[in-house]
């Protein structure tokens, strides 16, 4: 099977790569703006004709697109995850290779959520930044693009590489910095956030087994269970070994009984996904728990201390 990663050097691409090269029936190429790629190609700029003519010339059954940004300016945002879409489904419906896409989403697209509920994909996307904006019409224009393809909706992404933006990422960070200094006080806000973590490596299984499937639609990937901020960071704290004490600071308010969001996600305080879809439909559950994606993270962040 010939398959097209796009954006094989961002955090999930990555591993959907490491995933897919250990599959010895998959011929993968790799696309993306860096000169480490197999083939250095910007979506945001790049005609979709130019792709129409690479798309000819390797034939891929399957394209997988893990590119796009998750940090910017509004513009920015739209120009690499929308216009960027919008370029690889252009070149898809022109190109005479049929290949089936696998589209990696995001839970920013559904946006807040009731506390305590699971968000299907059925749900109406609501989403409350500029990235989850620039996602869900990502999204709509795979949707609407009448090409054999299917949308992954990861919820919070844990493990090795997490970015040092992302909430497990801070965490990680103020704990490195503290056990550096010998702080016996860590000092965090924001840990009243509950999201749906899950292993970037249980993603990568999750987008190689999409690209197996006949699958279509929206199919949300997350573990089914929201963690609050403040377990997470109890977690860490037992995987570092930190002696000293955590000190969870008051919300910054804005006035008005508004509270400043502690992550810009635009996911207000509670995620969660409803899973079914994927184990019925990808055969897909995950494996790896969180103390097992926090004890990777902090290895790699006790590696700078």
């Amino acid at each position: 099977m010939r398959v097209l990663l796009l954006g094989a050097n961002g955090f999930l691409g990555r591993y959907v790569a490491d995933r897919l090269l250990a599959d010895p029936a998959v011929q993968l190429t790799a696309l993306g703006r860096r000169d480490d790629s197999d083939v250095r190609f910007d979506l945001s700029s790049g005609s979709p004709g130019a792709l129409t003519r690479f798309l000819d010339a390797v034939h891929p059954g399957v394209v997988i697109n893990c590119a796009g940004a998750i940090r910017g300016s509004a513009r920015d945002l739209l120009r690499h995850n929308t216009v960027g879409t919008a370029t690889v489904c252009e070149a898809l419906r022109r190109s005479g290779c049929t290949a089936r896409l696998v589209h990696v989403g995001c839970a920013a697209e559904y946006g807040p959520s009731q506390p305590g509920s699971s968000t299907a994909e059925d749900a109406m996307p609501r989403p409350g930044g500029h990235y989850g904006v620039s996602k869900l019409a990502a999204t709509e224009l795979v949707l609407g693009s009448g090409l054999d393809a299917i949308v992954l909706r990861v919820f919070s992404p844990a493990g090795p590489g997490t970015p040092a933006g992302s909430p497990l990422g801070r965490l990680a960070e103020a704990m490195r910095r503290a056990m550096q200094h010998g702080d016996h006080e860590l000092k965090l806000s924001g840990l009243a956030v509950q999201r749906d973590f899950v292993d970037v490596r249980d993603v990568a299984r999750a987008v190689h087994a999409a690209s197996l499937s006949a699958a279509q639609g929206v199919v949300n990937i997350g573990t089914g269970r929201a963690v609050r901020l403040r377990d997470a960071a109890g977690m860490l704290v037992r995987v570092a070994g930190y002696a000293g004490s955590v000190l969870e600071l008051d919300e910054p308010h804005l006035g008005a009984g508004h509270v400043q969001p502690p992550y810009p996600d635009g996911c207000g305080a509670w995620q969660q996904a409803d899973v079914r879809t994927a184990r019925d439909r990808l055969g897909w559950r995950p494996r790896i728990g969180l103390e097992e994606s926090l004890a990777d993270i902090w290895m790699e962040a006790a590696c700078r201390i």
